[in-house]
């Protein structure tokens, strides 16, 4: 099979990486990709909102699957696009990436269907959100509606703070038009959980757990990121928990899309905080996670391409979704400064020492090749240092070890990724 994959960073080199390892792979290309997928996949010089120059490269090549990354092409409606062409893609239509695409569509949908989360209203009004805010509780959380790369979600803890949060969203427009509509909802306190799954429509088979790391600096100080790191599983995860969402959050989202007339074929990625009063959905996305992805799919015991093609067509009650027991940790590597201001173009040292490690593992995110033919930075997230663990201390360790391996000027990381398991007291 000829596969393409549209996007360019951790997720999409995960997404690949495991493609590569399917026997049914003859031909893996990547568009746009970066200079870690190049290892694995050809590389195409389409970006990802190039709708037609995509689906002309996939007939002219007779691409057998597409499976696509990233959210925005999603939201824009790249399925559509392929699926107008008889080409066999793999992600949600437009009007089911709206999941993602609108917070306020997707928290409408949860209260409509009874769905637990957190209370909320909806805006497109600044002065009518900064009158409601008057009689608020604080802290509370401000959401831009639309996609902001992870970062249009706002935790206020006085009026004032809000107020200018509001003034950010809807008139600075900092998340450009994703903050025309705004949700403002009560601030959750709790253990977050990622939760990934497979779904074609009408069932619904989940992954292994995961659990993020957002903020940019240790001990989740500093500004919201991307992700900064990850491990799989999540002991918060109990089968208690699972249990409780697989009866009132997992089928009831797949359940009630369909009944909107929205049926999901894809990865929704249901982001979780486990509260005193039960779990309860923060968020949904249209996707793999990244860097969930890193720490998901080396565990995955299954051909992702047998997957992926069981979502198409309708199928996912055939397969066995299985994963192995051993844990796995993802530290990224940052550029100094993400996620304001960072410098680009610097040459990474010891990449090479990943070739035919089959425990350790180095995903680029933003990465290039320069003039000279070396790798070098090239994005805020430069690489997810991955590395699996007969259990999640282990995993982290040989992360931490892996880390020190790879180097270039302005390197950042976390060095607390995974720490939450020393609290867990199950």
């Amino acid at each position: 099979m000829k596969i393409l994959i549209v996007g360019s960073g951790g997720r999409e080199h995960a997404i690949a990486w495991k493609v590569a390892q399917s026997p049914k792979a003859d031909k893996i290309y990547c568009a746009p990709g970066n200079a870690g997928i190049a290892e694995v996949a050809e590389c195409v010089d389409i970006k990802a909102m190039e709708f037609d120059k995509l689906v002309a490269f996939a007939k002219e090549k007779e691409i057998d699957l597409t499976i696509v990354g990233m959210d925005d092409p999603l939201v824009g409606g790249i399925v559509d696009a392929f699926e107008v062409e008889g080409l066999r893609v793999f992600g949600p239509r437009k009007n089911a990436a709206i999941l993602e695409g609108s917070k306020a569509f997707s928290k409408d949908l949860m209260k409509k269907y009874n769905i637990p989360t957190a209370a909320y209203e909806n805006f497109t009004d600044p002065e009518a959100a900064i009158a409601y805010l008057e009689n608020a509780k604080f802290p509370i959380v401000l959401k831009a509606d639309g996609l902001a790369l992870g970062k249009g979600v706002l935790i206020c803890n006085s009026l004032e703070e809000a107020k200018a949060g509001v003034r950010e969203i809807m008139e600075d427009k900092k998340f450009g038009s994703a903050g025309n509509t705004m949700v403002i909802e009560e601030f959750l306190t709790g253990r977050e959980v990622s939760v990934l799954s497979f779904v074609d429509g009408n069932i619904v088979k989940t992954m292994a757990s995961a659990q993020d790391h957002k903020r940019a600096k240790d001990g989740d100080e500093g500004l919201n990121t991307g992700g900064m790191g990850n491990f799989s599983p999540t002991p918060f995860y109990t089968p208690e928990v699972e249990e409780f969402c697989k009866k009132y959050v997992f089928q009831p989202t797949v359940d009630a899309m369909k009944a909107e007339g929205r049926p999901f074929k894809g990865v929704i990625f249901f982001g979780l905080i486990l509260t005193p009063d039960g779990p309860k959905v923060l968020e949904y996305n249209a996707r793999f996670g990244d860097p969930e992805a890193q720490v998901v799919l080396p565990r995955m015991k299954n051909d992702i391409i047998d997957v992926c093609e069981a979502c198409i067509d309708g199928t996912l009650d055939q397969i066995d979704l299985q994963f192995m027991d051993d844990a796995c940790v993802c530290v990224v590597l940052a550029s100094d400064g993400y996620p304001v201001a960072y410098e680009k173009g610097f040459p990474i040292q010891g990449l090479d020492s990943f070739k035919g490690d089959d425990r350790n593992f180095c995903f680029h995110a933003g990465t290039k090749f320069n003039e000279a033919g070396e790798i070098v930075t090239n994005g805020g997230r430069v690489l997810g240092i991955t590395a699996l663990g007969k259990d999640l201390k282990e995993a982290r360790a040989n992360a931490y070890k892996a880390v020190d391996r790879v180097s270039f000027d302005n390197k950042y990381y976390r060095h607390d990724i995974g720490h939450a398991i020393d609290e867990f007291k199950g």
